[in-house]
């Protein structure tokens, strides 16, 4: 096959690696909860509230987007993505100030834009990449994990200090994201394209294992398998929802439970969990293709369960607070870059886009259900008086929830299909 005139597969990562740092602006949400209170008086339940139905709809888009770039291709697929995420943007700097108007600026619009727009480059990456699967995954959703590095202190910045000024800067830094996301997302999704059937990296041959058995299942095949399916599914959906709630509450934690010793603002803490994320994900993918999936999510989980279980219901302080936060972050990032690629070596790489929608679903399900579940806890207790109480129960039930995912990890199993 003559291969002079394919692009550079580095070239299509670095594309993905910038599209996903775009993206990535989902998670600097705890960012905007304390202006939005001070701003308007909005408790934890109504600032959570965007972030909740982003995380949603970012599945619903998922799910139809994988189908939709299988037949269609990434490039369309992530160019829509793109256009809809700044438009999201645009429509909440004007109809931001109310909490459904913002739900449905950012929760559903946005939410649907960054839905569409994030699994073309894993999509497409793990194509180029059969040789590297678990560290090109790992590598371009570490641009997801690191956006909030970028976004949580540009948002501040934009933003500022004085609640005066809040209503504001608020409607100004949306408009301000609209415009960086209808250029650069749409711009990155023109890089991407699908290889030749029957391509492969020069050097390489798939393992011999592979070459005998049943490796492209369709989607509809792969929800047929059952167990192996199911159990896939809720470790996804108990790791991320771990994941997701600590994310999610953040920047509260850091200014309600970490102010003391503080040396950095919430937005810049949150900025260096970001970089462990987007570690993880770079470092668990990489691990995961060295010492295999399982042992990859067995030591994540122990990781989260040692964290939520000991660490942080004693942190009183900024560092233990900061130390607890990062190691969630680090794990949760191998998540993201773990199951893509579970996916491929279960269901096979031809359909991975429409069958990692699916399966993705349980990180929706989770980011929509476990944060919102938690979230009334930490008020209750807060208008309590004993914010710390709140945050101790959660990170109680988080390390039931890191044990469960464990073992549930154990039972997970490639279909009979599958194996050799």
């Amino acid at each position: 096959m003559v291969q002079e005139n394919l692009p550079n597969r580095w070239t299509l990562a670095s594309a993905a690696v910038l599209m996903q740092v775009c993206l990535g602006i989902i998670y600097a949400w705890a960012v905007f909860r304390g202006p939005l209170a001070a701003a308007y008086g909005w408790d934890k339940t109504v600032t959570i509230a965007p972030y909740r139905w982003s995380t949603l709809f970012f599945t619903v888009a998922m799910v139809i987007a994988g189908f939709w770039q299988d037949r269609k291709g990434p490039r369309l697929v992530g160019t829509v993505g793109g256009v809809l995420l700044g438009a999201g943007c645009l429509l909440a700097s004007f109809i931001g100030d109310t909490p459904q108007g913002l739900v449905f600026a950012y929760g559903v619009i946005a939410g649907l834009g960054v839905g569409f727009a994030y699994v073309t480059p894993i999509a497409t990456c793990v194509k180029w990449f059969p040789d590297k699967r678990g560290m090109i995954v790992g590598l371009a959703v570490m641009g997801f994990g690191l956006g909030s590095l970028l976004f949580a202190p540009l948002l501040e910045a934009l933003m500022g200090s004085d609640p005066a000024q809040f209503k504001t800067t608020i409607p100004r830094t949306f408009l301000i994201l609209s415009v960086l996301f209808f250029v650069l997302v749409p711009g990155c999704a023109q890089f991407f394209r699908v290889p030749p059937a029957g391509w492969k990296p020069e050097g390489w041959n798939p393992p011999a294992a592979a070459g005998s058995a049943k490796v492209d299942y369709t989607p509809k095949q792969m929800l047929s398998t059952g167990v192996s399916f199911l159990t896939v599914w809720l470790v996804y959906y108990l790791g991320s929802g771990i994941g997701l709630t600590l994310i999610g509450e953040a920047a509260p934690l850091i200014r309600e439970i970490g102010a003391a010793g503080a040396v950095m603002s919430a937005g810049a803490a949150l900025g260096v969990m970001s970089v462990f994320n987007g570690l993880g994900r770079l470092g668990w993918g990489t691990v995961s293709d060295k010492s295999g999936r399982t042992h990859a999510l067995l030591a994540m989980c122990g990781i989260y369960a040692l964290t939520c279980g000991l660490l942080m219901p004693n942190a009183a302080s900024f560092w233990p607070v900061l130390a607890g936060v990062c190691l969630i972050g680090f794990c949760y990032g191998g998540f993201l870059a773990i199951m893509p690629s579970l996916t491929a070596d279960y269901w096979g790489s031809k359909n991975v886009g429409a069958n990692y929608g699916l399966v993705f679903s349980a990180w929706g399900a989770a980011g929509f259900t476990v944060p919102g579940y938690f979230a009334p806890i930490i008020e209750r207790a807060k208008q309590a008086g004993n914010v710390a109480v709140g945050y101790h129960q959660v990170f109680l039930t988080l390390a039931g929830m890191a044990v469960v995912c464990g073992l549930i990890s154990l039972a997970c199993r490639r279909p009979a299909a599958a194996q050799a």
